[in-house]
């Protein structure tokens, strides 16, 4: 139920200048059923949550390094195409890329397995990979048709790493 997720995001975001409409993707991939929905707005901070099985995994897991990890390599590769990032220029990282993000991850899977403190972090490794492959398929298909939404994100990630190289550069002056 599409509405489910997005309107999540809605509610998360509904106090804060937004860039862009909510986007939803979903896909399947070993099994495991994946939905994510993302957002984002002015705010110069990140917000993903992840699901599996309508548990809140509240210490993250294999689903959400899955997302982080795929997403962020989508957005450098875009990054590069578009001539934002040169020959020369270092990847943005994953903090860069995910800066105004709000992001609900939810997957269904037939046998989690949860660790941590508090039984709320996903252990399962196909998860990841099936977040990856379902993500690396819509992510670019989304963004292939929704190009000036795209620049808005990317124009985010490097507002982000001017930010963190000032401080970077500021920190080693100290030295």
């Amino acid at each position: 139920e599409p509405e489910g997720i997005v309107g999540y995001i809605r509610d998360m975001n509904h106090n804060t200048e937004s860039l862009h409409e909510p986007v939803y993707l979903k896909g399947e991939a070993d099994g495991i059923q994946v939905e994510v929905a993302f957002q984002y707005t002015n705010e110069f901070r990140e917000n993903v949550l992840g699901f599996c099985n309508n548990i809140c995994t509240m210490e993250g897991g294999t689903h959400i390094t899955g997302f982080k990890t795929k997403f962020t390599s989508v957005m450098n590769q875009y990054a590069r195409e578009l001539g934002i990032l040169k020959e020369k220029d270092k990847n943005f990282t994953g903090a860069d890329v995910r800066n105004g993000m709000t992001a609900v991850l939810s997957i269904k899977h037939k046998d989690p397995r949860f660790e941590g403190q508090t039984k709320t972090k996903l252990d399962n490794p196909d998860a990841g990979k099936a977040v990856s492959e379902v993500l690396g398929e819509e992510l670019p298909l989304y963004y292939d048709r929704n190009l000036e939404e795209l620049k808005k994100v990317i124009a985010c990630a490097e507002k982000s790493a001017k930010i963190r190289k000032a401080e970077e550069r500021a920190r080693t002056n100290l030295i």
